[in-house]
């Protein structure tokens, strides 16, 4: 009986616009190898049929080199690719679906369906039923009729749509285009291809969503994957196996230092970055000037070394020890101030603390960045 390679959520010409020139080409580009390899993942695990549901491109407004070179993509497996539009490439009146057939781009073995209505392939054993989304957002099922679609009998009946699975997402979820949780019992369906939902989630024995293969954000929701379907035979529930297909990773780091050993572990993690790795790093808490500019060299040198490393420092607040503030060499008028300032510290009067916390703070900072000046002795001068 078929075996079906099911993915979705490809948004081919997202322009990662928030990450910088160097690196946001490198992630579209992923994009486009990664179907790349699921068409080589089709072809040695060997499938009837690859079901790719919704969201094939990221907007009706990508160029025509990008509908070509998506197609193109497709070669190395020759079985029929099977696609619905999403919300982000719906077919519309005109759209970047009826661009691609002027462009005479699709192969013969790309089957888009842009109606709903039921596909046939006797000579692979199953029948399609997709429900293609023809505006960004409804609120009506539109995978209704597959309720009442007539199939030969013996046939596997396949479904594919693009939405929003009624009362298992988070509620931060779009909860457009709603599919019932059901359908698949309702329409005697075999299995039912979901996407829209970015990571895999198996949500019933014949109903998943494969997630997008190659991740695009840094939410932790099991993304870069693709999903095997095994269907021995019809009414018989398929074995589902989530196969990695991303070439990037993924990952936010969020730490408060608060000891030293703290900043030495987050050097430790900046030090193992790879350059498949895209990396949101967040820290919080205090640290020393000797340790800041130790980190500060940690992150430029991760940021060589990692595919992608962003930071956010605000809220890591630099706290001078006494080994900082000696070794800055200040003396005269600014070795009276950091003195004056060192003892507002020290105070009970827990506001003027902290001014002169911050205050201290900026001034060891600001005199950190000074040269060091010698003399022909070599004695170190401020």
């Amino acid at each position: 009986m078929p075996k079906f390679l099911h993915t979705a959520d490809w948004q081919i010409g997202r322009l990662f616009a928030t990450f910088d020139s160097e690196h946001a080409p490198l992630l579209a580009e992923a994009r486009i190898t990664a179907v790349e390899r699921l068409a080589a993942l089709a072809t040695a695990q060997g499938v009837t049929a690859v079901l790719v549901a919704g969201d094939v491109f990221d907007a009706q407004t990508v160029s025509d080199r990008t509908v070509r070179r998506l197609f193109n993509a497709l070669s190395a497996f020759a079985g029929p690719w099977l696609m619905i539009p999403g919300n982000h490439d719906a077919a519309l009146a005109e759209s970047v679906w009826t661009r691609a057939q002027r462009l005479g781009a699709v192969p013969a073995n790309v089957h888009l369906c842009l109606m709903p209505e039921v596909r046939l392939f006797p000579e692979l054993g199953f029948a399609l039923l997709p429900a293609p989304l023809t505006q960004r957002h409804t609120y009506g099922d539109l995978t209704d009729w597959f309720d009442t679609a007539e199939t030969p009998a013996g046939m596997l009946r396949i479904g594919l749509a693009h939405g929003s699975v009624q009362g298992i997402l988070a509620e931060d979820i779009d909860s457009a285009n709603p599919i019932a949780m059901d359908r698949p019992d309702c329409a005697r369906l075999d299995y039912l291809a979901l996407g829209d939902w970015h990571g895999t989630k198996i949500v019933g024995p014949k109903l998943a969503y494969s997630g997008t293969p190659e991740p695009d954000r840094f939410k932790a929701n099991d993304s870069g994957q693709a999903l095997l379907v095994d269907i021995p035979a019809v009414g018989i529930v398929p074995k589902i196996t989530p196969v990695a297909t991303a070439q990037f990773r993924w990952r936010s780091i969020g730490v408060e230092l608060q000891v030293e050993s703290d900043a030495d572990l987050v050097m430790d993690q900046l030090q193992a970055l790879q350059s498949n790795e895209v990396v949101d790093l967040t820290i919080t808490g205090r640290i020393s000037l000797e340790l800041r500019n130790r980190l500060s060299a940690a992150i430029g040198q991760a940021e060589a070394s990692a595919g992608h490393l962003q930071t956010d420092l605000s809220g890591l607040q630099l706290v001078p020890s006494d080994d900082d503030i000696a070794g800055l060499h200040a003396d005269g008028y600014l070795a009276d101030v950091i003195s004056e300032l060192r003892t507002a510290d020290a105070t009970k009067d827990a506001e003027g603390a902290n001014v002169a916390q911050d205050a201290l703070a900026l001034l060891a900072a600001e005199l950190s960045k000074r040269p060091a000046l010698t003399t022909t002795s070599g004695r170190v001068q401020p």
